[in-house]
């Protein structure tokens, strides 16, 4: 049932700008490759995962944050500067082969070849692993169907859409029912209806017993689909466990965050002071304050910030969150 994925104080330090693909960044030029240590690129600085056989697990996280490097090193495709990568028993870097037939992958961008039709790129991706002929035209047929790409089944990819591209990259990766399937950001540019689609053939792919990877920015895909998660930042794991965990780590649960005309040094003490407040971060000319209740702290909020003085100019009130989570680590958005 599934394979297990370990990684173990997995490192990836550039000496260049990374690969796009490999780390999810874009650079407007990419210097000679040099060892001068101002010109590193820290990508990951020890990352461990133990994704358990069998589970949807997501790696959530801003651009550049290092999620795509994790995926690149599991998937033989990005070289580790230390550290371990493992699918079940084999070891990545030492088993590419084996660790090839292991696993399907679905890169961040469609790389289909638009001289084939839909039909022919999931067959010889097949035949490339061994399917037999039967077998494969059998499976294409009913990833044709259940990705709803029947239609255009004979069609060659160029005049497909995006929202297409990426159904059919999907189902081409589950063409040879590898072990672990890991999916790189896979609900990027689709519409709702989609994606709908998409999270449920996924939940179904697992119902057989497969062990599912995602890499995703989006907090409602996150906690929708993934059963655990590790919230990834600057190269580095800051939180892991399952959504329910994660959101009921926050301080308090809600957060309110105030933004200012203009700040003043004794307000952040006053709002420490009500009842209720657990954690009060100031930020320039905004505030984020962690408290047991939200709406009803508002005209407490309200009153403290008056008598220190400070004009309120915005109240933005949050229940918990995965984007709280993160605010809370960082100090920053999820989607910044």
């Amino acid at each position: 049932m599934g394979l297990e994925i370990r990684t173990v104080e997995l490192r990836k330090v550039y000496n260049s700008p990374p690969p796009l693909a490999a780390a999810g960044m874009s650079f407007a030029a990419r210097g000679p490759k040099t060892k001068d240590k101002k010109s590193e690129i820290v990508a990951l600085a020890g990352v461990s995962l133990d994704v358990q056989p069998g589970e949807i697990f997501g790696l959530l996280g801003p651009n550049g944050a290092g999620k795509s490097t994790t995926v690149g090193i599991l998937t033989t495709r990005v070289k580790p500067t230390s550290g371990e990568a493992w699918v079940g028993d084999c070891e990545v870097w030492r088993e590419q082969v084996k660790a090839k037939r292991l696993i399907g992958v679905v890169q961040q961008k469609p790389n289909l070849d638009f001289a084939l039709t839909a039909r022919e790129i999931l067959l010889f991706h097949a035949a490339y692993f061994g399917v037999p002929t039967g077998e494969r035209a059998r499976r294409a047929t009913e990833l044709l169907e259940r990705f709803q790409l029947t239609e255009r089944a004979e069609q060659t990819v160029r005049g497909f859409s995006g929202g297409m591209m990426q159904r059919l990259s999907i189902a081409r990766a589950m063409m040879h029912d590898p072990e672990v399937l890991f999916l790189d950001e896979p609900s990027t540019g689709l519409d709702p209806q989609t994606r709908l689609l998409l999270w449920e053939i996924i939940r179904d792919y697992q119902r057989g017993g497969k062990t599912i990877l995602i890499t995703t920015h989006n907090m409602e895909e996150a906690d929708t689909l993934c059963e655990r998660i590790a919230i990834i930042d600057h190269g580095k794991v800051i939180a892991q466990g399952t959504p329910k965990e994660l959101k009921a780590s926050i301080p308090g649960g809600y957060l309110v965050r105030l933004r200012f005309v203009k700040t003043s040094d004794g307000v952040a003490e006053r709002l420490r002071e009500l009842s209720g407040v657990s954690e009060v971060n100031l930020h320039g000319d905004s505030v984020d304050i962690y408290a047991d209740r939200g709406g009803a702290l508002v005209p407490a909020v309200v009153s403290a910030v008056s008598a220190a003085g400070v004009e309120i100019c915005d109240v933005h009130i949050s229940e918990p969150s995965l984007e709280n989570l993160f605010l809370h680590h960082t100090g920053r958005s999820l989607r910044q």
